[in-house]
């Protein structure tokens, strides 16, 4: 089985550098515009309950049907949420968060390995249930944390958690073989569906 883990399209808060977390911001005139159709069709795209994951699922593979997987939300980054990081340079609770690599609780939301766990908890049972199904292909979109998370945990060769950030409308391709005896992804290529 391949695997397909895609971050969604550009959104406003992207452009101006906003924390998004689980703020549901659609995508951007901009953003919809630089996004294609992928080269297959999968028979089912999973994506976060996100609007601008679910609307990028829709350009990437028209008339696929989706199934929304609450786990599969970015990181909620609660009061840093609609801010820039130069915004907060002053904040006393983000500089705190940024010293420590990020992986504290932020105020009101979730830390790093509560987010981790949550993703990967459900990324784990989608693969065990494409594998047990004989599916060709798991396809899943959702946001650049979800991808951080997963493919820190599960892919090979092993990357930090922040190496596997991807652009809007790319991500990874994976090879599902080692998932069985290893519970883990071999990495095929990087994949990106946008016209520039």
């Amino acid at each position: 089985m391949l695997i397909v883990l895609l971050r969604h399209g550009a959104t406003a808060y992207n452009a101006e550098n906003r924390y998004q977390g689980r703020t549901d911001i659609p995508l951007s005139s901009a953003g919809r515009e630089a996004l294609h159709p992928a080269d297959f069709a999968p028979e089912t795209v999973y994506v976060s309950p996100l609007s601008r994951a679910a609307e990028t699922a829709a350009i990437l593979f028209p008339g696929t049907a989706q199934i929304p997987v609450p786990a599969l939300a970015e990181m909620d980054f609660g009061t840093f949420e609609g801010r820039t990081w130069r915004e907060m340079a002053h904040d006393p609770d983000y500089r705190v968060w940024v010293e420590n690599g990020c992986a504290g609780r932020c105020p009101g939301g979730e830390s790093r390995g509560e987010f981790s766990a949550r993703a990967c908890g459900a990324f784990a049972q989608l693969v065990d249930q494409g594998l047990a199904s004989g599916a060709e292909y798991l396809v899943i979109v959702a946001h650049g944390g979800t991808q951080m998370a997963v493919l820190e945990r599960f892919a090979l060769p092993p990357r930090g958690y922040f190496d596997w950030k991807a652009p809007c409308g790319g991500g990874f391709m994976l090879d599902a073989a080692p998932w069985r005896w290893r519970r883990r992804l071999e990495l095929i290529k990087e994949v990106r569906f946008t016209r520039d």
